[in-house]
Formats: C-alpha cells, structure tokens, sequence
C-alpha cells in the first residue's frame, strides 16, 4: 500500500489531521478486521505522514484503536438519540432504540463491523468502555425507567441491557452477512424480532418471577391466556 507524502498542514488544522487519521485507521481495521494486523506505519503511509506525526495526536496504537472504534459507538448513539421519542413509553423506546441500532448497523456495514473488531484488549477496562459507551448507556437508562415503570421487573438493569443487545445484534449480523436470505420486509422482521424480545422479557418475569419458566410452562399459561380471549369474544 503506497500513499503521496502529504502537503505540510496548514496552521489551526491539527484537528483535521487527527480525524484523517482515525479515517485511515478505520479504513485499515476494515480491511483486516483484527487491530493486530494495524499498525503506527501502515497509518502514517495511508495519511501521508510520519509516524511523529501520529504519534503527536496519540501516545500510541492502543490509544489510536480506542479512538476510531470509540467514535463509532458515538455515532451509533447518535443514531439512537434521534429514533428516542420522550412521548413513548419506555417499553416502545426500548423498541425504537432497538430498530435504530439495527438501521444504524445496516446503513453503515462497515462502521458497524469495527466496533466488533478484536482489539487484543480483553481485560475489565476494555469491558468498561464498551459498557460506559453512550449507545448502552443510554439503553441501560430506558431499561431502568421500563423497570421503575413496572413493565420489566425491578433489578440489575445489566443483565437486560445484555439480552436485548444480543437480540438487536443477531439480527443486525444475520442481515448484514447473509442479506440473500428470505427475510422478507426486514423493518416489519426487525420490529417483530425487537418487539418479542422487549415483550417477552417481561412476559417471562410474570411467568417465573426470579428464574425462567420451564417452556412447557410458559406454553400452558399462554394456552390459558388465548383461551380466556377466546371466551371473552363469546
């Protein structure tokens, strides 16, 4: 990979260079999709400056992998910050959130994919940063007010935040990796696969209070449900 030496900046557009470089570094963790295979060099070749150059906005590759992946998170809580209405319930914006990030990990495949790239850091601070991110962060606060508003059950709001990540991520990763599929209209599939994750979450609080309910269980009761629906159209 080859690049032009890059003109001298001019003054005040040290900020700009810093972004020409986070660009590259995700263009190349892209490329790769392990940190590993990134380095100092192959960023200062793509930018068209020295290594000192880099190393003047971060003190080294770590700091500079945090930093791209870091503003991919922020644009997906962008994303999720516009589909939050304060108007809905905390249930329906579990929800809305839920289709944004999905929408997000669509529209932006690539993005989406770096802030999943292995970044060889797999200690309690990279643990803290994902979870400290503004996109679950702003999840764990909609889960707590659905929790405060008797919809999900009072508790560690953690736990939850997790299932309907997992949720909202399968469905992001299936449809970017295997688009061919028979989806169908994938915003009614996503609003369906969201909605039964939000919804059953709950429902399974109600059937099993503190552990989850044996299926035969949570099918009996559903049984007596529609059949109580059923009487009632009598």
């Amino acid at each position: 990979m080859t690049s032009s030496r890059r003109p001298r900046s001019a003054r005040g557009s040290g900020a700009r260079l810093r972004e020409e470089i986070l660009d590259a570094t995700r263009e190349l963790l892209a490329r790769s999709g392990n940190a590993d295979t990134v380095s100092i060099r192959e960023v200062s070749r793509l930018v068209g400056v020295s290594a000192p150059s880099i190393y003047r906005h971060f003190s080294d590759k770590d700091e500079l992998i945090d930093a791209a992946v870091a503003q991919v998170f922020e644009n997906l809580d962008a994303a999720m910050g516009s589909a939050t209405d304060p108007a809905h319930s905390p249930i329906t914006r579990l929800r809305d959130q839920g289709m944004a990030y999905v929408r997000f990990a669509l529209d932006n495949p690539e993005q989406y994919r770096l802030a999943f790239v292995p970044t060889g850091e797999h200690g309690p601070s990279a643990v803290d940063k994902v979870l400290g991110s503004g996109a679950v962060v702003r999840f764990a606060e909609t889960v707590r007010e659905a929790m405060d508003s008797g919809v999900i059950a009072e508790g560690d709001t953690l736990p939850v935040v997790l299932e309907l990540w997992a949720a909202a991520h399968g469905v992001a990763s299936l449809l970017i990796a295997k688009p061919a599929l028979p989806w169908g209209d994938v915003d009614k599939l996503v609003d369906r696969v969201l909605g039964a994750a939000c919804l059953g979450h709950a429902v399974l609080d109600i059937i099993g209070g503190d552990s989850v309910p044996d299926p035969d269980e949570g099918a009996r009761w559903l049984a007596e449900l529609r059949r109580a629906q059923g009487d009632s159209s009598l």
